[in-house]
């Protein structure tokens, strides 16, 4: 039975234990990028860019969970708070929050 979470912030630290290993992180962060990179490619030049954009933004997660991972990408269970995550993890590498090669990761 799926966990009932009442927030993203509830949600958030389950979300970080469900991504702890590293390469995992890489293909989200790699992945996050690409959709970015898609949209501004899809801005400047030709619309048909966005079909990447699902592609790259779970092709990447979802190799790094089943492959790396060993898990289930949350974005099953939890669809919208799953997606924000993502966005906020990325931003978090970003900001350096958090980390690409986890240091917790063993």
């Amino acid at each position: 039975m799926n966990k009932k979470f009442n927030s993203f912030k509830e949600f958030y630290p389950f979300y970080l234990s469900e991504h702890k290993n590293s390469i995992c992180r890489l293909l989200h962060f790699i992945g996050s990028f690409l959709v970015i990179l898609t949209f501004i490619l899809s801005i400047l030049y030709d619309k048909k860019f966005l079909l990447f954009a699902p592609i790259f933004g779970y092709g990447f997660a979802w190799i790094g969970h089943f492959y790396f991972e060993k898990n289930k990408p949350a974005t099953f269970k939890y669809p919208i708070y799953s997606f924000m995550g993502d966005w906020m993890m990325f931003k978090d590498i970003l900001i350096r929050k958090e980390y690409i090669f986890n240091p917790k990761e063993g």
